[in-house]
Formats: C-alpha cells, sequence, structure tokens
C-alpha cells in the first residue's frame, strides 16, 4: 500500500529490468461516480492526462479485468488495475555520436543490437556515453508524423556488459503497449549463456524469488522460501558441452534485474568470466598450468560476463504483427567459443583427466 493513498496497491516496481508500474486500486464504497482518468490522475502521483489516456489506449486500464475506455466512470467498490511505464528519469540526455547496429526500425518502433560496454541510461558514475545518449542524437531533428520530435521510450533494460538485442518504443503510446506484454510475460527473449560445469539434464528451470543481497546491494541473490524479493523463473537447455563450461540458451519468463547470472549462479553454474556473481575465476578443469593459461586467454579476449540476447520477439504496437529478431554472438563471445571448441576437440580434456 501507499501512504498518501492507503487504497492502493504497487504492485510491480520499476526497478527491474522491465520498465513499468503495475497499480492495483479498490475504489472506495463512498466514491461518487467520476471519470476514470480523472479518478487515476487524483490517486497516482505523477500520473499526467496523457499518459491515462496513452495507458487507455493500450488497453491497460481494466476494471473487473476488463479493459476500459477514459470516460468510463468509476464506481464504488470498483476494482482497478493500471499498467504504466516507468517515468522518465529527470536527466538531461545529451546527443552523442556513439555507433550502434540498428537492426530494425519504423514509426513506433526500433530494435538495436547491443555492443558489450553499452550502459543503457544514464545514472550514478555513467551520467553520458550511453545506448539513450547515442539514440538522442540518432533521433536529433527527427520529428514524427504529427510534428513533434522523436524521442527514445525505454521498456526493459539489458546489463552494461551483455550484449544483444534490446527494444525501444518511439512514443508514448507504443511504450505502454510494449509494457503491458512485458507484464503479461508475452515478450519471447532468449539468451545465450556460457556458465561454468557441466548439467545432468538437458533442460531445466529455476523458480526463485531475486532481491538484493542484504550484503552487497549491487548483487542480486534468490530467497528460495519467497520470504523476499519477486518472483523470478528462467528455463535453460544446454547447447553445447565442453566438460569444464557448458553453452546454454535461456529463456526468461519474468526479467528480473541481473536474473539470468543470479540464477545461474543459485544453481552452481556461474556465468562464464562473470567476476560479479563468482564466475571470474577457475571453477572447473584441471590444475594444469597450460589450462590456467588457456582460461586466461578466454578471459582476455572476453573481458565481460559471456551473455548475449539471441532473441527477441514481440506484438507491434501499430500493426499487431508478430515481429521476430535474432542476433549473432558477438566477436568476442564467437572467439571465445572457437576456443573451446578447439581445445575439446584436440582432445585436452581426455588428456587431463
Amino acid at each position: 500500500m501507499t501512504d498518501e493513498n492507503p487504497d492502493i496497491e504497487l504492485e510491480e516496481r520499476s526497478d527491474d529490468g522491465e520498465l513499468y508500474e503495475h497499480y492495483r486500486i479498490e475504489v472506495d464504497k463512498g466514491q461518487a461516480l467520476l471519470r476514470i482518468d480523472k479518478y487515476l490522475m487524483e490517486h497516482i502521483s505523477g500520473a499526467s492526462r496523457n499518459k491515462i489516456q496513452n495507458a487507455s489506449k493500450a488497453q491497460c486500464i481494466l476494471v473487473g479485468g476488463q479493459p476500459v475506455k477514459q470516460n468510463y466512470r468509476v464506481k464504488p467498490r470498483d476494482v482497478i488495475s493500471v499498467l504504466l511505464p516507468n517515468p522518465p528519469r529527470e536527466i538531461e540526455i545529451t546527443p552523442e555520436d556513439i555507433p550502434l547496429n540498428i537492426v530494425y526500425e519504423d514509426d513506433d518502433v526500433l530494435v538495436v543490437d547491443k555492443q558489450p560496454g553499452l550502459v543503457v541510461h544514464p545514472g550514478f558514475a555513467n551520467y553520458d556515453g550511453t545506448l539513450l545518449n547515442a539514440l538522442a542524437f540518432h533521433f536529433q531533428g527527427k520529428t514524427d508524423k504529427d510534428g513533434n520530435p522523436i524521442n527514445a521510450y525505454l521498456v526493459h533494460r539489458i546489463d552494461k556488459n551483455t550484449s544483444g538485442l534490446l527494444l525501444i518504443a518511439k512514443n508514448e503510446v507504443a511504450q505502454t503497449f510494449l509494457a503491458k506484454q512485458f507484464f503479461e510475460h508475452t515478450i519471447e527473449r532468449k539468451y545465450n549463456a556460457l556458465v561454468w560445469g557441466d548439467f545432468a539434464e538437458d533442460d531445466g528451470t529455476i523458480d526463485g524469488n531475486l532481491g538484493r543481497s542484504p550484503k552487497d546491494r549491487r548483487v542480486m541473490t534468490v530467497f528460495p522460501d519467497g520470504s523476499e524479493g519477486k518472483h523470478a523463473v528462467t528455463h535453460w537447455h544446454v547447447k553445447e558441452r565442453f566438460g569444464y563450461v557448458s553453452l546454454v540458451e535461456c529463456v526468461l519468463e519474468t526479467g528480473r534485474t541481473h536474473q539470468i547470472r543470479a540464477h545461474m549462479r543459485y544453481i552452481g553454474h556461474p556465468l562464464f568470466n562473470d567476476e560479479t556473481y563468482g564466475g571470474g575465476q577457475i571453477l572447473k578443469g584441471t590444475t594444469f598450468s597450460k589450462y590456467k593459461q588457456f582460461i586466461t586467454n578466454c578471459f582476455q579476449l572476453m573481458p565481460r560476463q559471456a551473455l548475449h540476447a539471441v532473441v527477441l520477439g514481440f506484438e507491434h504496437p501499430a500493426t499487431h504483427k508478430k515481429m521476430h529478431f535474432e542476433s549473432a554472438l558477438p566477436d568476442d563471445f564467437a572467439a571465445v567459443m572457437d576456443k573451446w571448441r578447439r581445445y575439446v576437440a584436440s582432445g585436452k580434456i581426455l588428456d587431463e583427466e
């Protein structure tokens, strides 16, 4: 419950990889008839008329589970569900000429294949040089069909050192429509991850609440009893086995901060070269100096966690067509994979065991 509005429950916070807020409001029994757009502006802090109108257009305002228009009149005991995209951060975005690999763009959405090392949005210690700065440069001087300046609207994030596909909205209506798909888990997202160790099975599911570690707020941890954190589900499938490491495909049901990295550590398979989650050292293999040098060379080739957003699928906010994109492994990831394939093919693992 919020302090200002005891009848409002904020069920989802926008501090995850997905950027939205979900409100559940139980209307007081003494409430007089009132248009729902006016009611929501009065009851949700920072909810402008335009934001409420966009939510209505995207069918993100529901009463009793059914979408309603902005002129619906609120009645006593109504149960209202509202999905709003994350409010913009009050940070001025300066256009910067940063190379971007844009794989698709139209009037409503843009899909970028993000390079590793690029922060998505400005924040502490990263006030410039981000994806949003690059997009501000890309959109500079451009206007939509109504003559309004085009801006980038985030609907999800991926980590600085994670590469791959990222979806951007180009207007608030598209942002709200896409945020609804993230909330309803209808967005298709697949990641490739190189992780330490081998698996007994080919497939599995990790279901464990994720929240910030009480020991280190920068790190996410699993609360298996569900006492803290937020519900998080990751499905994994082994694509290639190299004995000491495995290439897995991870499919996200939810999009929590550091979800794959924290979940894989939880089941004993930290991501290769993920220092934050324990994968930045040799966890499997031999004590031979040649093997240690091999791992060092791999770490130098890819000085980041081995995680790449390889598939992105969604319903287009304007045409409602199913959109599907795939991304090849970037050069650093591909180079490390080649080294492991050659290492296994040479028979060195068998020689060392």
